[in-house]
C-alpha cells in the first residue's frame, strides 16, 4: 500500500462519506498502480496546474486528484464528487470569483435543468 497524505479539503470530504465509502475509496485508492498511472485510461488523466503534475482519478462516485511524491507515496489534493460543479471548475480552471457567481446566479441553475430536462426528452 502507498503512503497517502491528504490536504484539508480531502479530509473534510471523507469525512462526509459512510464508513462504507470512506474503505472503499481507501481501498481504491490503495490499488492505484504505477502502470495505471502511465497508462493514461479513462479512468486517470494528468495535467499541469500551478507548476504540479496533477493526477485525476475516477473511482466510482468521487473524482480524486493527487500528486504523485519523489518517494513513490500520493499527495491527495482534493476528493470531489462525480458530475459536481466543483469537479468541473476545478478541470477547466474556472477561477472561484466565477464559481461562486456561477453558484449564486440562479439562471445558472434553470439553465442547468434545462439541459436536463432536454436531454431526457431526447430520449424518450
Amino acid at each position: 500500500m502507498k503512503q497517502t497524505t491528504f490536504s484539508e479539503q480531502s479530509l473534510h470530504e471523507f469525512r462526509k462519506l459512510t464508513p462504507e465509502e470512506q474503505l472503499r475509496l481507501m481501498e481504491n485508492i490503495a490499488r492505484i498502480l504505477e502502470e495505471d498511472i502511465q497508462s493514461q485510461s479513462e479512468d486517470f488523466t494528468c495535467f499541469q496546474r500551478d507548476g504540479l503534475l496533477l493526477y485525476r482519478y475516477r473511482t466510482d462516485r468521487w473524482r480524486v486528484y493527487f500528486e504523485r511524491k519523489e518517494d513513490g507515496s500520493l499527495f491527495c489534493h482534493y476528493i470531489l464528487p462525480e458530475r459536481s460543479l466543483s469537479d468541473f471548475v476545478y478541470r477547466f480552471k474556472l477561477p472561484v470569483s466565477e464559481t461562486l457567481m456561477l453558484e449564486q446566479h440562479s439562471s445558472f441553475w434553470k439553465y442547468l435543468e434545462g439541459l436536463k430536462k432536454e436531454k431526457n426528452s431526447n430520449e424518450n
